[in-house]
């Protein structure tokens, strides 16, 4: 739980961090600007492609190091590795036993 806590929180950041940065960069180059001064770098308006282009492509291939490299599995366990003898079954387990399933 704890790790997963972790890597959201770290996925929230680096989303609000890209978002953040790409609304004002798009916000002061985009608005205001003669025609004249509008270039294009690999077919895009330049202000798109610094403000949207370039660091969501960042964010995808640091997401894609992040999933392969750091995320971590947790092992999973199941109910009946946990489960005491005091522990009511479920409806399921009584359903069985009762020949009704």
């Amino acid at each position: 739980m704890r790790s997963g806590r972790r890597e959201a929180l770290w996925t929230l950041s680096l989303w609000l961090t890209a978002a953040i940065y790409s609304i004002t960069w798009c916000t002061l180059f985009g608005y205001d600007r003669s025609v004249d001064s509008l270039t294009f770098v690999l077919w895009f308006p330049d202000w798109f492609f610094w403000g949207v282009v370039l660091p969501w492509g960042i964010c995808t291939v640091v997401s894609i190091f992040f999933a392969f490299c750091l995320i971590q599995d947790d092992p999973l366990t199941s109910s009946w590795d946990t489960a005491s003898e005091d522990t009511p079954p479920d409806d399921r387990t009584a359903l069985e036993e009762e020949g009704s399933v």
